[in-house]
């Protein structure tokens, strides 16, 4: 089990890492468009810094986090929503994220051990809240890399995305409308450093193999699954590979393949 300290301070590195990709950028690039379709760099972090508003309320005020979700007047805008709140100049927007994701760690680590906050349709621990916080702020730091023409190397806090998806293999199928599959899965990844990271049973029959910054992309829907060095074996690993979503609420349009004589499957994280 990793630790939460260890878990935070992972959350604040991949934040400052995007941190540090927009900050001093020029306003043009601020409203450049990303994958997200009606998403500019802007919305992104202003995403970012709204989910980690609503997570500082899930952490410190239950009551006043669940008023919160019921009062909003379309629940199927509120992602959206809360990022045109949030959207800002970015003299506004940077410190307002950064003194919100401060307040964030801060609350998560003053969770009583064994504490469950309460989340969209579930509860979660403070160790599950910040492992989350990773892959989103991973995720959408990917949309505005892939904005700004950036390449990103994978770095070992991946490991946390991976682990992720991994364990919300059922919640895919269901998402779709599908049974979750009682067939164990194997996954072998190669890390950015060169070891395996290794989720499920050694003797499954079904088995996802490739790299870890690919079964990332994949698992938070950054990139279709015809353009990653996936291998999939079995009916249930090829069929998991279709529909694979590390994030909460529906599956969403997703992201087209640019491999020529593939079809598009799958969602866009919220």
């Amino acid at each position: 089990m990793v630790d939460l300290k260890d878990l935070l301070a992972d959350l604040t590195d991949e934040s400052e890492q995007l941190d540090d990709l927009v900050t001093g950028r020029a306003s043009a690039d601020w409203g450049r468009a990303t994958p997200s379709p009606g998403w500019s760099v802007g919305h992104q972090i202003a995403h970012l810094a709204w989910t980690d508003r609503v997570a500082l309320l899930a952490a410190t005020d239950a009551e006043a986090f669940l008023a919160a979700v019921l009062a909003a007047p379309d629940p199927a805008r509120l992602v959206d929503s809360g990022a045109e709140e949030f959207l800002a100049p970015p003299g506004e927007l940077l410190p307002r994220w950064r003194a919100g994701r401060a307040a964030l760690a801060d609350a998560l680590a003053r969770v009583p051990a064994g504490g469950k906050l309460p989340w969209f349709g579930t509860r979660m621990s403070a160790a599950s809240m910040a492992t989350a916080r990773i892959m989103e702020t991973w995720a959408h730091g990917t949309d505005v890399a892939d904005a700004l023409g950036v390449a990103r190397p994978g770095t070992d806090r991946l490991r946390h995305v991976a682990h992720l998806g991994f364990r919300t293999l059922g919640h895919s199928f269901a998402a779709h409308g599908r049974p979750a599959p009682t067939a164990p899965v194997r996954v072998e990844l190669a890390a950015p450093r060169g070891d395996t990271w290794a989720y499920g049973p050694t003797d499954a029959a079904d088995r996802v193999t490739g790299p870890a910054l690919d079964f990332c992309l994949l698992v938070t829907q950054r990139r279709h699954r015809a353009d990653l060095a996936l291998t999939a074996t079995g009916p249930v690993a090829d069929a998991w590979l279709d529909v694979a979503q590390a994030f909460a609420g529906p599956p969403g349009p997703g992201r087209p393949p640019t491999a020529p004589g593939s079809d598009a499957a799958g969602g866009v994280a919220a």
